[in-house]
């Protein structure tokens, strides 16, 4: 495993990036992406703003991309066929406040083409069965956001899309859904969630660190560690950043540099 990753030799995964490059008015956010990402639990890490929404928004297949491809499952991201076997988790809470959760998701449900089972499903994964009848509105922030997990999770999805779902929560929730996440991964589902709270890392079976639209480190979270030699994943980032950076500085031309 080396900071930046080689390469190496072509191989199939759950989703496959090539060359991903998306532009947002003038400032290129990503840089000629090439990522595979498989089965388990893939965490996505980096300072907010480095262009982690931009590439969950690519998998979902809602971001316009200027060139490159992005395949989920050998289809093309956002393809019709992918409608029942993606689901993606917005950092906006996805439900109306003035239903109740089982009206929400029932809501949803209706709109995919799913019935009672599928909800009841929803509502159990996240562990809301003591408030299905609790107006959303009314829900403390860690019931909202497994609030909106439940209606990614509608289907039993074979890729979860998760933008920052534990943002703004306390430790205790947020390991409650690490721990979801990982059920989820356990029975069959790919898990890709992106954070910004880096004592998360530990958490995932995988790790992609992300620092101004490119990966500059992909691994696990012991081999990333190992490699810069730190104790932990935020001092090994600090190190990889320093790194990436001067880099860069070297590769411009002189009195240039990538946004």
């Amino acid at each position: 495993m080396s900071g930046v990753p080689s390469p190496g030799p072509a191989r199939s995964g759950i989703v496959e990036i090539a060359d991903l490059v998306v532009v947002r008015g003038t400032r290129e956010v990503l840089h000629g992406l090439d990522l595979t990402i498989d089965g388990g639990v893939t965490g996505l890490l980096g300072p907010s703003g480095c262009g982690k929404t931009t590439l969950m928004r690519c998998l979902a297949g809602v971001q316009r991309i200027r060139s490159g491809t992005v395949h989920v499952f050998g289809e093309e991201a956002g393809s019709p066929q992918l409608r029942d076997r993606v689901g993606y988790d917005t950092q906006a809470a996805s439900v109306y406040g003035d239903l109740t959760v089982a009206e929400n998701l029932t809501f949803f449900a209706r709109v995919r083409g799913l019935g009672k089972d599928a909800v009841r499903r929803a509502v159990d994964a996240v562990e809301l069965g003591d408030h299905a009848d609790q107006v959303v509105a009314r829900l403390s922030g860690g019931e909202l956001s497994r609030a909106s997990l439940a209606v990614a999770l509608l289907g039993e999805p074979d890729l979860l899309i998760l933008d920052e779902p534990t943002v703004g929560l306390d430790p205790l929730l947020r390991q409650d859904l690490w721990t979801l996440f990982h059920r989820l991964a356990d029975e069959g589902s790919a898990v890709f969630v992106s954070s910004h709270v880096m004592d998360e890392a530990a958490r995932c079976d995988r790790l992609l660190l992300m620092r101004q639209g490119e990966i500059i480190a992909d691994g696990t979270p012991a081999e990333i560690r190992q490699e810069t030699e730190s104790g932990d994943i935020e001092h090994a980032f600090l190190s990889l950043v320093t790194s990436h950076d001067s880099g860069r500085r070297r590769a411009a031309p002189q009195g240039e540099d990538r946004p």
